[in-house]
């Protein structure tokens, strides 16, 4: 595994644009200048020593140098060793909605959208546990196997659209069914299964899945995104709404009764979600609840340090820099480093 021990020394790599802006406009008001005091052919032979690729070379030499130098105070470090840590947790299957009914915007920013910053915040108050995700349309699928890597889950959250299932529908049941089967195999470790939804074009036997979850010592709680009202769902890219095949714009409700149902038959809380954190802080504190027992991680516990190839190269580039003048030598001319037409 590949890591920077400290990574905001990346933060210098900033100031290298900035440096290359200053840089191009100063050239340009030099060649401007030359061009003021007369014929650039002639200045070219009035003074022969002057050069244009040196300036850039040692330029582009110092921007490099500067790069790796910033890689080397981040300190590359690759994993070297492994090992298992026990840590007291709990392990929560996400089980996510990505039907096209999850795009309408009765919350904002959408209901996929705040379905994402619910997650996003959960996984930020997660310490010690392990999270997965099944994502579900008309078709389920494992988006993440249980994990403790927080920073991948949030990288997978991010990813996440309605693209990624062609087939559309709401088939809760069978994505709660993979849920079932995603934790790890033979852990001690609490479970709950926290499934976003709007309910709606629902397919298959949910409450019967919930229940079976429950069979296996598995709450679920539901958290339901929408408004029992309804809205539009837009086109992607225009600004219209999806429409039925009579021409009528389409109204994604929430099916709120039946998020109710899977609650209740999974012995989980329901919460419909809205513009404010009232539904991270219902599941928080439910999940809060749930006793924490020893869960085994692999972790990297030593690393090498890889810094002396970047500190070597960015030293050699930093030497050749010093040693490459903006003026023409002609002792070092000789060597025909610069083989490139010398011009103003």
């Amino acid at each position: 595994m590949f890591r920077f021990a400290e990574p905001e020394y990346l933060f210098i790599l900033a100031i290298l644009p900035v440096l290359a802006t200053i840089f191009f406009f100063r050239r340009r008001q030099h060649r401007r200048n030359i061009r003021s005091f007369g014929d650039p052919e002639l200045l070219v032979q009035l003074m022969p020593n002057m050069s244009t690729v040196r300036p850039v070379v040692k330029f582009g030499l110092t921007l490099v140098g500067v790069t790796l130098l910033a890689i080397v105070l981040a300190r590359p470090q690759f994993g070297t060793k492994t090992e298992e840590v026990k840590r007291q947790g709990i392990e929560v299957m996400v089980v996510l909605d990505i039907s096209n009914s999850m795009m309408a915007q009765d919350v904002q920013p959408s209901r996929l959208d705040k379905s994402k910053q619910v997650l996003s915040r959960l996984i930020d108050q997660m310490k010690d546990d392990k999270v997965g995700m099944v994502v579900f349309a008309g078709d389920a699928f494992t988006q993440l196997p249980i994990t403790s890597d927080y920073v991948s889950a949030k990288i997978f959250l991010q990813s996440i659209s309605p693209k990624l299932i062609a087939r559309q529908g709401t088939a809760i049941g069978s994505a709660l069914e993979l849920a079932v089967n995603s934790f790890s195999p033979n852990s001690q470790a609490s479970k709950a299964i926290v499934l976003i939804t709007d309910g709606e074009n629902h397919e298959d036997n949910a409450v019967e899945a919930a229940k079976m979850a429950l069979g296996k010592d598995i709450v679920v709680h539901v958290i339901g995104m929408g408004r029992p009202e309804g809205a539009p769902i837009p086109v992607e890219g225009s600004m219209s709404f999806w429409k039925d095949k009579e021409g009528n714009v389409v109204v994604s409700k929430l099916n709120e009764e039946m998020c109710k149902e899977i609650a209740l038959a999974g012995n989980g809380v329901y919460v419909r979600a809205d513009n404010t954190n009232a539904a991270y802080r219902a599941v928080s504190s439910e999940l809060d609840t749930l006793a924490k027992t020893d869960i085994t991680s692999t972790v990297f516990a030593e690393y090498n340090e890889q810094f002396q190839s970047f500190a070597i190269l960015a030293l050699l580039l930093l030497v050749v820099e010093f040693f490459v003048f903006e003026r023409i030598n002609k002792r070092l001319n000789r060597l025909r480093i610069f083989d490139l037409k010398e011009k103003m």
